[in-house]
């Protein structure tokens, strides 16, 4: 299906204007331009101003582009072209502009594209619509090469990776200020995380309760930047049984080092301080973070 607009911007390959057309107008054979250089190659705008008959052309303008100078590509050569044909409208100072939205495949075997149909010949010649001014009109071609993309982004998501379980131990957890304190950075799958937290309270849980973050820093070396998934079990490690205190989180992390997730309430205060619950032992604590699933990304070949 042909896609068809107006639009201000004069075509980036090629114009051609015929001044006097009517002294062509009843013709039949093509007019061929001159040679045009676009993307590196060689190319000719061919036009038929009464339609091309063997392409369905009948009562309209039928335009193409060909490929010239196909001696000096190497065997097997093959040009993929996105292609854009154009006629100015004169009354709006537009370019009336189509295309079908398919990448066209020039080889040996089809060194031209183009359009049997590009606009009514009744639309053309009718002077209220603006194609011909004082009888002259142009034509034009917009010519990009589609390269096939040679490299792929492939995100791969790693449950349970190497590695995967840090343990930080707080100790003197009654001296500490009311400011965030962080762990060493641990690696995991391309990238190094660290646990945060408040010992006076954070958010909707201070003063009452204890928080626990997750935080991606940077990547290891030579590791593709890129947004990280992260699915992690934060635990308050209860020290005396297996009655931990955990939570599961799971979000993209920015490549940005400041954005935390997780929790402003991994245990109320009064629970944390009572003796018998085992959560805060000796005055020390044990956070752990075991990252149960991380994205890992590579630059891989197509």
């Amino acid at each position: 299906m042909m896609i068809k607009m107006l639009r201000e911007e004069r075509p980036s390959s090629k114009i051609v204007t015929i001044e006097i057309f009517s002294t062509i107008k009843e013709r039949f054979e093509p007019y061929e331009s001159s040679v045009f250089e676009a993307a590196g190659y060689n190319w000719r705008l061919i036009l038929y101003v009464t339609g091309n008959k063997n392409d369905g052309g009948n009562n309209h303008i039928s335009l193409y582009v060909r490929i010239e100078d196909t001696e000096s590509l190497p065997k097997g050569w093959e040009v993929n072209v996105d292609l854009k044909l154009f006629v100015h409208n004169q009354k709006q100072q537009k370019y009336f502009s189509a295309t079908d939205g398919t990448v066209k495949r020039y080889n040996d075997a089809k060194k031209e594209w183009g359009f049997g149909q590009l606009i009514p010949l009744s639309t053309f010649y009718n002077t209220n619509e603006g194609y011909i001014v004082q009888d002259t009109c142009s034509f034009g071609a917009e010519i990009f090469i589609v390269k096939p993309v040679e490299q792929e982004e492939k995100v791969t998501f790693v449950s349970n990776p190497r590695d995967n379980i840090f343990t930080w131990k707080i100790l003197r957890f009654s001296t500490l200020e009311d400011k965030f304190y962080y762990s060493d950075d641990f690696l995991v799958g391309d990238r190094y995380w660290r646990l945060g937290f408040n010992p006076k309270g954070d958010g909707g849980g201070r003063p009452h309760a204890l928080p626990l973050f997750l935080f991606a820093t940077g990547f290891k070396t030579n590791a593709v930047a890129t947004n990280t998934w992260g699915a992690v079990n934060l635990r308050l490690k209860n020290q005396r049984s297996s009655n931990h205190r955990q939570l599961y989180s799971a979000a993209w992390y920015p490549i940005r080092r400041d954005y935390g997730v997780g929790v402003n309430n991994i245990i109320l205060f009064k629970d944390l301080n009572d003796a018998s619950k085992g959560y805060l032992v000796n005055d020390a604590i044990i956070f752990e973070a075991e990252m149960v699933k991380v994205s890992v990304t590579n630059i891989v070949p197509v």
